[in-house]
């Protein structure tokens, strides 16, 4: 079985299931109601990424409830 993972409700970061707080921005409002995955490598060279305010490579969820 996979493991859960924590979608950070600021920044949309996936985080692993068992953090506390973000590993992007440190707010701890993480939550397993969230859709949609995207991967951003270089930020700086994105549509999505600017679109979505990132600014470090990662996972992203697209829709956090």
């Amino acid at each position: 079985m996979a493991e859960s993972r924590l979608a950070c409700r600021e920044c949309h970061h996936i985080n692993h299931g068992d953090a506390q707080a973000c590993d992007n921005c440190g707010s701890s409002s993480l939550t397993e109601d969230w859709a949609g995955y995207v991967v951003i490598t270089h930020p700086e060279r994105s549509e999505i990424a600017e679109e979505m305010n990132v600014a470090e490579p990662g996972g992203y969820a697209l829709k956090v409830r």
